[in-house]
């Protein structure tokens, strides 16, 4: 039983009869306690003041006029962004509910870094305590951006991005450095960070530090978990069971519909199944294919039950970075009567 991620605060969510997550007031606190809303020496004493009274009670209603008293009109933006997110969070039945709400109308008007943790909060809460630790280290996929290195005999390494970043501006040639670099794996030392079956309980003693690399190759381990994930993602928003298969290729005449995992996949998958003509520089893009069933078939549209869905992950830039909503609005589900 380990208890990971401890600072994406879960753990000050609540939980419904049906397992959905429920906004608490310590929930609405861990976001006064963020650099975007947090006092700093220069805090006029007004945003002190209101500062205050959110953590008193983080549903106090704030006046535009209020907000407008503040010397410093960043943070009024800054505040302005949060109680127009606080408003739909609490207008929402659950979290869940309110995740959904924002991939529909007119789009996502909050910052991506929100919708990133809340994805963080829910792959945690969906994994739970009995988690493997390569279901969690794929698990980031779903709320952090990966580096994306081919290097030698095909063999494709992920690691995070935001620590490959920081390690180089340091100056820093560490091992995921060392790694996507291009030296060989069998180089690497007993401390090498690439996380793999043998060594996967490494992971909880680092779980925020995101610095370890997997290999993406189909067959290996990482591929595997990281289907699992997609699995428990789909049942838990939807309530559909499916089994998902890595694929290295697709060769199904009666291809009916696909699902592109993120912006790059999904131009790849259209021009396939349209049958244009892709540039062999793009479909190297493509990092795996997997192949969804549904199991629970009558929650499937008529039209596509018994026929699998295709999906694909790919790099744009040396970076993958997962559109998760997309498995939760684009699959094809038999409308609720």
């Amino acid at each position: 039983m380990t208890n990971y991620w401890p600072n994406c605060a879960y753990q000050t969510l609540s939980l419904g009869p049906d397992r959905q997550l429920l906004v608490t007031d310590d929930f609405l606190r861990t976001y006064l306690h963020r650099p975007e809303l947090s006092l700093v020496p220069e805090s006029c004493p007004i945003e002190k003041s209101l500062h205050q009274r959110l953590l008193d009670d983080p549903r106090a209603h704030i006046t535009d006029d209020e907000i407008a008293a503040m010397a410093d009109q960043d943070i009024q933006e800054n505040y302005r962004v949060w109680f127009r997110y606080r408003k739909r969070l609490l207008a929402a039945s659950s979290l869940e509910n309110f995740y959904m709400s924002l991939f529909k109308g007119e789009g996502v008007d909050v910052p991506p870094l929100f919708v990133d943790q809340l994805a963080q909060i829910f792959i945690r809460h969906i994994l739970g305590e009995g988690a493997h630790p390569l279901e969690a280290r794929m698990g980031e996929l779903f709320f952090r951006t990966q580096k994306i290195s081919v290097i030698e005999d095909g063999i494709v390494m992920s690691a995070d991005d935001e620590t490959v970043m920081r390690n180089a501006q340091a100056g820093e040639t560490g091992n995921i450095m060392d790694l996507l670099k291009g030296k060989p794996l069998t180089m690497r030392s007993a401390d090498l960070d690439v996380l793999y079956e043998a060594n996967a309980k490494e992971y909880w003693g680092r779980n925020e530090d995101f610095d370890f690399a997997v290999q993406l190759n189909f067959g290996h381990e990482p591929i595997n978990h990281f289907c699992r994930v997609l699995e428990k993602w789909i049942e838990h928003f939807l309530g559909v069971r499916s089994r998902i298969t890595p694929m290295q290729q697709i060769s199904d005449p009666k291809w009916s519909w696909h699902v592109g995992l993120d912006v790059a996949a999904t131009s790849v998958l259209n021009k396939l199944y349209n049958k244009e003509i892709v540039d062999p520089d793009e479909l190297e893009k493509i990092i795996c294919l997997f192949r969804l069933d549904f199991i629970d078939e009558a929650a499937v549209n008529k039209a596509q039950v018994g026929k699998p869905v295709y999906m694909a992950i790919a790099m744009s830039e040396q970076q993958l970075k997962l559109k998760p909503q997309n498995l939760l609005f684009n699959l094809p589900l038999a409308k609720a009567s």
